[in-house]
């Protein structure tokens, strides 16, 4: 049983990071116009199109594929809870979804922040679709630290803090 709940979250979870990625997109101006961007669209166009119609989008910030990604995410739990056999009262359903998706946020940036930085080691300079995806997600944390925290020896050190951040988070979610 242990083996099918992680296969489901597991699974489940990656709909919540195109979800996740649908909303953060427009917000740090990545381009969809690349195959990632595509399949985030593909991926998530037959739930956050009808919502479009009922929710505009409030500046860069879609509500639509906000709402889209809460209600995902509140299905996976759902789902997590049916299967695990731990029913499904409200309240808890709601504020376990919060929670999950908050963990799933901390999750996301983590490993996005470690891909970049060892990106920035092994192939410095690459502009493919992955790479300039990954600099516009992680500059929006990076940059303020930047200012804060200069290079130490031509070793830029703002990632490492950014990951100590995101596992205090983390642990202080839990």
């Amino acid at each position: 049983m242990a083996a099918l709940l992680f296969i489901l979250d597991a699974l489940l979870t990656l709909v919540v990071v195109a979800f996740l990625l649908r909303l953060l997109m427009p917000i740090v101006r990545a381009d969809f116009r690349n195959p990632i961007g595509q399949a985030v669209l593909q991926l998530t166009n037959p739930l956050v199109m009808p919502l479009r119609r009922l929710l505009p989008p409030a500046g860069r910030i879609d509500v639509a594929s906000a709402a889209a990604l809460l209600v995902v995410q509140l299905a996976k739990t759902a789902a997590l809870r049916l299967v695990s056999g731990a029913g499904l009262p409200l309240l808890p359903l709601a504020g376990g979804a919060l929670r999950d998706l908050a963990s799933t946020v901390l999750q996301f940036y983590f490993v996005v922040v470690l891909v970049y930085a060892l990106l920035s080691w092994v192939a410095p300079g690459n502009h493919g679709p992955g790479p300039q995806l990954l600099g516009r997600l992680c500059e929006p944390l990076l940059a303020p630290l930047r200012r804060i925290v200069p290079p130490i020896g031509g070793l830029d050190l703002s990632a490492l803090f950014v990951l100590i951040g995101l596992q205090a988070l983390q642990i202080l979610l839990h």
